[in-house]
């Protein structure tokens, strides 16, 4: 056996142990209320759930704002049907509170608190448990969105079974669900500037810049709102891509609504905003920080 497949066997062995202990968990909460974005981690919480507790006792609801891509809403849809799943969508109301919008480090605290006061109604008429797609890897980055969900009363199964997002994209490689190898979509709200409000319109031009690029066959990007100015974070191996293919990139962006049109040449860093507000010693108010 090579070396690359005795790694992948492993992998998989770890894979289906985690699986074991995430289906134990899951049986401990009998009935559950799976916050249903459609990326990897909840996907396959979502399936695991559904196989393991059965369908009537496991509710999908997705959150429906502004901050939620169009393409991702639609995946979203796809996916229940696809799955069977019991699906909902639920409005949920961040835009609206002004503790959200002014982009704080704690930003994440109020999204969470939005979510949880559109999904506890609906756990508490399902007598179920509101479960997160919260993996062990989320846990070592600013994320106080994990603070004021779990004080809310959501569990993360993914963690109690110790899955990492390696395990849980084995996992899902192994069950057959085509999310296995889907890019990290964080909500659109974590391209805007920490400080800088959060506000429809640029939600809705950031969207329009990202699924533009999307088609022109990117997958793994985000697009940086500045103002103006798009700076444009792809992997380091798609930077020679984007520079060979300037023209149609920047058409992209300045059809979007941007002035400006870069590409950072550091490459694609997940959670960079609040990282450089951390160093920058942006103040971190107490509601949800960690």
């Amino acid at each position: 056996m090579s070396i690359v497949a005795a790694e992948l066997a492993a992998t998989d062995e770890a894979a289906r142990a985690a699986r074991a202990r995430l289906e134990e968990v899951l049986r401990r909460l009998r009935r559950v209320v799976v916050a249903f974005s459609g990326g990897a981690d909840s996907a396959f919480l979502a399936a695991v759930a559904t196989e393991t507790l059965g369908r009537d006792a496991v509710l999908c609801a997705t959150a429906r704002s502004a901050s939620l891509a169009p393409e991702e809403s639609a995946d979203v849809a796809a996916l229940a049907t696809e799955w069977q799943l019991r699906h909902v969508e639920v409005t949920t109301d961040e835009l609206d509170r002004p503790a959200y919008t002014a982009n704080g480090l704690d930003r994440c605290a109020h999204c969470k608190d939005a979510l949880m006061d559109a999904l506890g109604p609906l756990a508490a008429v399902e007598d179920a448990t509101v479960v997160l797609g919260v993996n062990l890897d989320d846990l070592g980055d600013h994320r106080p969105g994990q603070v004021a969900a779990a004080s809310a009363g959501a569990r993360f199964p993914l963690v109690e079974a110790g899955c990492t997002k390696a395990i849980v994209r084995a996992a899902s490689r192994l069950a057959g669900l085509r999310t296995w190898d889907k890019p990290a979509a964080a909500c659109l709200a974590s391209r805007v500037p920490h400080g800088t409000p959060v506000t429809a319109p640029t939600l809705t031009k950031v969207a329009r810049a990202e699924s533009a690029l999307r088609l022109l066959g990117f997958g793994q990007l985000r697009v940086r709102h500045h103002g103006d100015t798009a700076r444009l974070e792809v992997p380091s191996e798609a930077l020679a891509e984007v520079v060979g293919r300037r023209q149609a990139v920047a058409d992209a962006l300045h059809a979007a609504g941007y002035r400006y049109a870069t590409v950072d040449l550091d490459g694609f860093r997940s959670g960079n905003l609040s990282r450089a507000a951390l160093e920058d010693g942006l103040p971190v108010p107490g509601h949800g920080s960690a």
